[in-house]
């Protein structure tokens, strides 16, 4: 069965744009555990513009009288990233190659230009008890290059299948994500997703994509969640996963 991890990181970007501490970013959690969720995912930056270091704290705090959900925190491990996972030990750590001032992910690792850089990260990260994924475009040779360096998964980098969807040719796109994973798998990676996936899309992408074993969504859940109410909305993105 594939999990649903909600990202919290645009809570606290409306958090972040008055002083009054809502809406809470530990309530806003609550509301996704007591609905179903498998997991929440954090992404701190170093400019802690949505999610704050005190919030990851509090977050593993609440998690702790959660023990079947997973704690996935995302980052670039060379930029303030390390201490905070040795202080957390979360169950995974998603390393994502984004600048300081980056927007938002967009690209996934080059592999083969960062490989032994990587690889001590990661032998450090398992040392802490963390499942270590790689955020990463759909491409087989930098696919074979993370399971060399020993990462546990992939998170696959949805946003030009999300894309392609929006055009009318979702189905065209997802074919290079169902080899990616594919191959993963023949490599002994297992496989996340994530960015840009929502209601709409989530379904064709997880019918096609075999053995996606964790979808991470924030953005899309977020926004429907204006609409719908949080819990209901984690409740439909659940049902969108059980379809397939």
């Amino acid at each position: 069965m594939t999990k649903l991890s909600v990202n919290l990181n645009k809570v606290a970007t409306l958090r972040n744009t008055r002083t009054l501490g809502i809406p809470s970013i530990l309530h806003a959690a609550q509301l996704c555990l007591t609905a179903g969720v498998h997991g929440l995912t954090v992404h701190p930056r170093p400019d802690q513009r949505h999610i704050r270091t005190s919030d990851v704290l509090d977050l593993a705090t609440l998690l702790n009288d959660w023990p079947a959900v997973e704690f996935n925190i995302e980052g670039n491990p060379f930029h303030g990233y390390m201490e905070l996972v040795q202080q957390i030990r979360p169950t995974q750590c998603t390393l994502v190659p984004d600048s300081p001032d980056a927007f938002t992910s967009d690209h996934g690792w080059d592999v083969i230009a960062e490989e032994e850089r990587l690889r001590e990260i990661i032998q450090t990260l398992k040392s802490y008890g963390c499942r270590v994924s790689l955020f990463m475009d759909p491409i087989p040779e930098q696919i074979e290059r993370a399971a060399n360096i020993g990462a546990d998964r992939i998170e696959l980098y949805t946003e030009p299948y999300a894309a392609a969807f929006a055009e009318g040719n979702g189905e065209l796109a997802v074919s290079d994500y169902a080899e990616a994973a594919r191959l993963a798998s023949t490599l002994g990676l297992g496989v996340n997703a994530g960015h840009d996936l929502n209601r709409q899309n989530l379904p064709l992408f997880l019918s096609a994509v075999p053995n996606v074993l964790e979808v991470s969504i924030g953005h899309a859940l977020i926004a429907d969640a204006l609409e719908f109410g949080l819990p209901e909305t984690v409740r439909q993105y659940l049902e969108a996963i059980n379809t397939n």
